[in-house]
C-alpha cells in the first residue's frame, strides 16, 4: 500500500503549527496539507508546560497571529489563555480536522527522481513506524527537545530526601504550599516561578550562579486597551502591534549601541523597586552587556514585590552539593528545602529531532547554511518556522508562514517541482546561527546550521528589514535553484524574475 501523499506536510501542532496552516488555507486554498503532531493535543510548548505561573515573556499584540487580534485587557498572558488563543484559532479556521496526534516524526528523506519526501513517524504508544509522502515540509517543531529539559549534574543530588523537578517535568502532583523551595536558575522560568509559588509557599529562594538583566512593565497595555474600546479590533490590534514591535527594537538597539546608558536605566529601574540599600551589584548586575543574552520580563513587579514582601530571596552563589537537607555552596552557606526545583535551562535540538537525508546521503545539518532564517543550504523543498530571540517568536513565524506560500505559488505558476538554496560562495565567512552567550545557547550550538555573513545567508533579528525582504523582495533572487519536471524531463532552470 502506497503512503498517503500530502502538498506541505506541517511538523507540529503549536503556535507556529497552527499559523502555518491558516496561511497555507489563506494563501495556497488548493495545497491538501497534514499536521503531524508527537503528543496528544494542540499548544506544542503552551500545552507542554504545567508550572506554576507559567507565561509568555512577550506582549500578545506581537506574540499573537498577524490575523486573529488579540483581545483580552491582559498583554502578558497566562499560559492558559495562550493555549486558549491557539486552540480557538485552529477551531475557527477549521485546522484541527487536519492534526494526526500521537505521530512524532523520526526521518525525512528526499528523492530528486520523484521531487518528494518520504516521512517517517513513530505513532501512537507501541512505537509503530507510518509513512507519508509530501512535496514540501515544513517544520514547525520549535528548538527544543520535548523529551526533557536540561539538568546539570549535581554533586550529592540522591541525598536529598525532598524532591527535585525540572519545570519541564511538573505534575499536578507536586505541593509546595507551606514547604521551603529552591528555584535554580535565574531565567525566564525562574523569574516566573518564584513569584507565583511565593503565593503560598513557606519561602522561595532564586539560587543563581550570576545575575540576570531583569525589567518589569505592566500587564496590561493601556493603549491596547483604549484604542480597543473606540476601534475596530482588527485596526487597534494592528496599531498596537506596530507600536510594540518599533518600541521593542528601540529598546534592542539602545542596548546593544549603548549599553552602559541601557544598564543605567535598568539599574535605576532596580533601585526604584527593591530601594538603594539592596545589593543590586550582586545579585542583578550580570557580567555581559543587556541583550547579549535575552533580558526576562516580570509583569507588575511580581518578582519584586515578593523580595519586597520577604516571601522570596534571591542567592548568587556557587552550588558545593546538595545535602539530605537542601543545597550547601561554595561560600559554606547551607540553604533548607523541601522543594528543588531546577529551572536550569532546556535540551535545543533541530528539526525537532528528525533525521534528515537528500538522495540517500544524510546530512549534517550544523554543514548547512541558513537562507532567510528558514531554509537550508543543499536541502530541496523544506523550511522551518524559528522566531526571534530578541523579539516575539510569531512575528518572524508569520513572516515565514507568509513567505513559505508565496514561494510554494511561484513554484506552481512555473511549474517547478523542487526549490533548493544553493550557497554560490565557497569562501563566504560564516558565523553561528545564533549571536547568544546563554548556556542553553551554546550548550548547542554545533547542532545547527550556520549563518552567512551577507543576505540572504545572515539572520537580520530585525522584523522591518525581514518584512521588506520576505515581502517584497524576489522568489527567484539567483540563490535559490528551481527545477522543472515535466514528462521524466529533468532541468534546472535560473534566472531572475520580477516576483
Amino acid at each position: 500500500m502506497s503512503p498517503e501523499h500530502f502538498d506541505v506536510l506541517i511538523v507540529g501542532a503549536g503556535l507556529s503549527g497552527i499559523g502555518a496552516a491558516c496561511h497555507l488555507q489563506a494563501e495556497c486554498p488548493g495545497k491538501r496539507y497534514v499536521i503531524l503532531e508527537g503528543r496528544d493535543g494542540i499548544g506544542g510548548t503552551w500545552d507542554l508546560f504545567r508550572y506554576p505561573g507559567i507565561r509568555s515573556d512577550s506582549d500578545m499584540y506581537t506574540l499573537g497571529y498577524s490575523f486573529k487580534p488579540w483581545t483580552q485587557p491582559k498583554a502578558i498572558a497566562d499560559g492558559h489563555s495562550i493555549l486558549d488563543y491557539i486552540r480557538e484559532t485552529a477551531r475557527e479556521h477549521d485546522v484541527d480536522r487536519h492534526i494526526r496526534f500521537g505521530h512524532r516524526v523520526t526521518q525525512l528523506s528526499w528523492s530528486s527522481t520523484n521531487a518528494r519526501w518520504t516521512v517517517e513517524a513513530q505513532r501512537g504508544s507501541g512505537g509503530e513506524t507510518v509513512r507519508f509522502t509530501c512535496s514540501f515540509v515544513f517544520m514547525c517543531s520549535g528548538y527544543y527537545s520535548y523529551e526533557s529539559g536540561y539538568t546539570p549534574q549535581f554533586a550529592g543530588a540522591e541525598q536529598f530526601k525532598g524532591r527535585i523537578v525540572h519545570p519541564q517535568q511538573w505534575t499536578r502532583d507536586i505541593d509546595y504550599a507551606g514547604k521551603r523551595v529552591i528555584v535554580i536558575g535565574s531565567g525566564a522560568t525562574a523569574v516566573t516561578l518564584v513569584p507565583e509559588m511565593a503565593r503560598t509557599a513557606a519561602h522561595v529562594t532564586m539560587l543563581q550562579r550570576s545575575p540576570t538583566y531583569i525589567v518589569s512593565r505592566p500587564a496590561q497595555d493601556g493603549v491596547a486597551n483604549w484604542l480597543r474600546r473606540r476601534l475596530p479590533a482588527k485596526l487597534a490590534y494592528g496599531m498596537v502591534r506596530w507600536k510594540n514591535v518599533l518600541l521593542g527594537m528601540l529598546f534592542y538597539q539602545l542596548a546593544r549601541r549603548r549599553p552602559e546608558a541601557m544598564k543605567k536605566m535598568i539599574h535605576k529601574g532596580l533601585e526604584k523597586e527593591l530601594g538603594a540599600d539592596y545589593d543590586i551589584a550582586t545579585h542583578f548586575s550580570p557580567r555581559y552587556n543587556p541583550w547579549d543574552q535575552r533580558l526576562c520580563l516580570v509583569p507588575d513587579s511580581d518578582l519584586f514585590a515578593a523580595l519586597r514582601k520577604g516571601s522570596a530571596s534571591v542567592v548568587t552563589d556557587h552550588i558545593d552539593t546538595f545535602t539530605d537537607q537542601g543545597i550547601r555552596l561554595k561560600s559554606g552557606k547551607e540553604l533548607p528545602a523541601d522543594l528543588i526545583v531546577t529551572a536550569t535551562g532546556l535540551n535545543l535540538v533541530p528539526l525537532g529531532g528528525a533525521q534528515v537525508s537528500v538522495d540517500g546521503t544524510p546530512v549534517d545539518l550544523s554543514k548547512t547554511v541558513g537562507y532567510k532564517g528558514m531554509m537550508y543550504s543543499g536541502i530541496p523543498n523544506l523550511a522551518s518556522a524559528i522566531g526571534y530571540t530578541n523579539a516575539s517568536w510569531t512575528l518572524k513565524c508569520d513572516l515565514t508562514c507568509e513567505y513559505v506560500c508565496r514561494l510554494l505559488n511561484y513554484m506552481d505558476r512555473h511549474g517547478f517541482r523542487q526549490c533548493t538554496p544553493r550557497r554560490p560562495d565557497p569562501s563566504m565567512a560564516e558565523q553561528p546561527w545564533i549571536d547568544f552567550s546563554s548556556g542553553y545557547v551554546q550548550r548547542s550550538l554545533d547542532k545547527f546550521p550556520r549563518q552567512g555573513a551577507k543576505a540572504p545567508w545572515r539572520l537580520h533579528q530585525n522584523y522591518v528589514l525581514d518584512l521588506l525582504a520576505l515581502r517584497a523582495g524576489s522568489v527567484n533572487d539567483g540563490v535559490l535553484q528551481f527545477v522543472k519536471i515535466s514528462h521524466g524531463d529533468h532541468g534546472a532552470h535560473g534566472g531572475r524574475s520580477k516576483e
